[in-house]
């Protein structure tokens, strides 16, 4: 494995993060030395709130029957009883003006059903993580952008709501950054200054391996183009 808090380190301090990056893993068995989900929660979103501040456990399909929005990105289907809440919740988005129907089939999603997912903060991850959620500011984001770039990882057009659809997106892209949608603003409690970026974890070395480099060019350039304004404004 790599070393992921040393990554998580270098993360957090060249792009000023305030919450954890967070480490998600699909498997089709239980990971071992891993704790099941306590409890239940709203969204799936609010998993990446828990595992943020600092808890690692993993998740079955039922866990995710409270998002329907969340379970179809995540290819997992309600149970019979439950079917109508998604029909519900997209025909409530759509009445309200959020959505059209039309763009759901366009809204991406995991190839197949994750029998079990791992969350847990970045830096104590017990396995590889297929996915890696950092939450930040635009300024240090576009750093992290800038970075999957020049690993040739051409990241996505910034996307929207539902924000978890950049898990999928990032899984068959490399990188994908979403400005983030009002439930999961709500349920993570994420800050109205901040968006996510989500990276591939087959990709996550080769993306870190060209954030010194991106960091050192755009220091280099603040000095020539406050210096180009000075000049222009003189």
């Amino acid at each position: 494995m790599s070393d992921y808090e040393k990554i998580e380190k270098q993360l957090t301090d060249t792009l000023q993060l305030s919450r954890r990056p967070v480490a998600i893993a699909f498997h089709d068995a239980a990971p071992a030395g891993v704790q099941a989900l306590d409890g239940t929660q709203p969204s799936g979103c609010s998993f990446w709130r828990l595992a943020a501040s600092g808890r690692t456990f993993y998740t079955v399909p039922s866990d995710h029957y409270n998002c329907p929005v969340g379970s179809y990105t995540h290819n997992i289907a309600l149970p019979k009883e439950r079917e109508a809440e998604l029909s519900n919740t997209l025909s409530l988005m759509v009445n309200v003006g959020y959505i059209r129907m039309e763009e759901v089939p366009e809204i991406p999603r995991l190839p197949s059903t994750p029998a079990f997912t791992t969350y847990a903060p970045l830096g104590s991850t017990p396995v590889d993580p297929d996915a890696v959620i950092i939450a930040g500011k635009p300024a240090r984001l576009m750093l992290l952008h800038e970075a999957g770039t020049r690993a040739a990882r051409q990241p996505l057009p910034l996307l929207g709501r539902p924000t978890c659809m950049a898990i999928p997106a990032a899984l068959s892209q490399g990188v994908a950054s979403s400005l983030g949608c009002i439930g999961n603003r709500i349920y993570t409690s994420i800050s109205e200054d901040e968006f996510y970026t989500v990276i591939a974890g087959r990709d996550l070395d080769a993306v870190i391996a060209q954030l010194e480099t991106i960091c050192s060019a755009n220091t280099q350039l603040t000095t020539y183009h406050t210096g180009r304004r000075s000049m222009a404004s003189a």
